[in-house]
């Protein structure tokens, strides 16, 4: 076998175009899986049962089914209710509430592990309850769970792979168009593995850097 990469210098530009649109279709999932997985925690924590078995059914139903499935639902089955997305806004729903409810519960673990006492503690300062769980105890929670939350958003980040199936502008959508053209497999998806690390590497740098900035003020 010949290899010949030559097809992929070509098509550089539409590759660079279509991780650009991977990293897109990533950052925006994530931040709509962290208010999912924030606001999901809020509501289990108010202790209310019907909202609460909402949201632990929302949670097992996602985590017990392929993300293939939920994204064909959003695209395909949500039109038969009149609701309809593009193909990008479709992957960034169904990525959202994939990692929403794994973002649930890396949350709520964090969140159990703050002591009662600093709650107590909010509470006879005359703190709000809201206000306890924002300031007490969620930001503390969110640092103590903040490495397993970046990995769960890089997994995330290879998910998007997945939203080729509906056409949705990424890398691996890019990626199938240009094989397609020029029958060079191993070339084209020689350079996609490598252009995935390099995102995965680039996103584990963002988050790093995110999280020493938010997560800074007890050193200064």
């Amino acid at each position: 076998m010949k290899l010949d990469f030559s097809v992929v210098f070509d098509a550089w530009p539409a590759i660079l175009s279509g991780a650009l649109g991977t990293m897109y279709l990533a950052l925006s999932g994530m931040t709509l899986a962290l208010v999912i997985g924030v606001l999901g925690v809020a509501v289990l924590r108010s202790q209310k049962a019907f909202p609460s078995l909402l949201v632990n059914a929302f949670i097992e139903v996602i985590r017990n089914t392929p993300f293939l499935v939920q994204i064909f639902f959003v695209y395909f089955a949500l039109p038969l209710a009149g609701i309809r997305f593009s193909p990008t806004v479709t992957a960034i729903v169904a990525l959202g509430l994939n990692g929403g409810a794994y973002a649930i519960e890396i949350i709520r673990g964090g969140v159990e592990s703050i002591s009662k006492g600093q709650t107590e503690a909010g509470l006879a300062l005359g703190l709000h309850k809201h206000e306890v769980f924002w300031f007490i105890v969620l930001r503390p929670a969110l640092r103590a769970i903040y490495p397993s939350l970046s990995s769960q958003f890089i997994l995330l980040t290879l998910t998007t792979a997945i939203c080729t199936s509906i056409s949705a502008y990424e890398l691996t959508y890019v990626g199938q168009r240009i094989e397609a053209e020029t029958f060079r497999s191993f070339e084209v998806y020689f350079t996609l593995t490598f252009v995935y690390l390099l995102i995965s590497l680039v996103t584990m740098w963002l988050l790093s850097g995110i999280g020493r900035w938010a997560f800074s003020y007890p050193q200064r």
